[in-house]
């Protein structure tokens, strides 16, 4: 199949979030392995203790994206075994919500039942 004509997920763009990275990998590691399937735009290494093991990386070409994502979730690289995934800042923005719901109702039940 030709790359023009290949389907895409309807979550694919061209922001990928690596997670599972060993803290120890340089920004030129990542670089190396994900340049392998087009030009990457910026890499974003998580440095924060929340953050670390954690990257997004930008390509050029969304297709560029989903061959990364289809060939690199899983991989093992540097004895790690790496989990790709499309960027979806609206679902992560939901998750956040979801969060500080529950965080606020789990509050005012411990607060109604004099729980510290």
């Amino acid at each position: 199949m030709s790359r023009a004509n290949q389907k895409l997920p309807a979550e694919a763009n061209r922001a990928l979030f690596v997670k599972g990275l060993p803290y120890n990998c340089s920004t030129e590691d990542l670089f190396t392995l994900f340049a392998k399937f087009g030009a990457v735009r910026q890499i974003r290494q998580g440095i924060a203790s929340n953050t670390k093991g954690t990257a997004f990386v930008v390509y050029e070409d969304v297709m560029d994206a989903k061959g990364a994502c289809d060939k690199l979730n899983g991989y093992n690289f540097q004895n790690r075994y790496l989990v790709v995934l499309y960027h979806q800042p609206e679902k992560m923005a939901k998750a956040q919500a979801d969060l500080a719901e529950r965080t606020e109702n789990l509050e005012k039940l411990k607060r109604d039942h004099g729980i510290d």
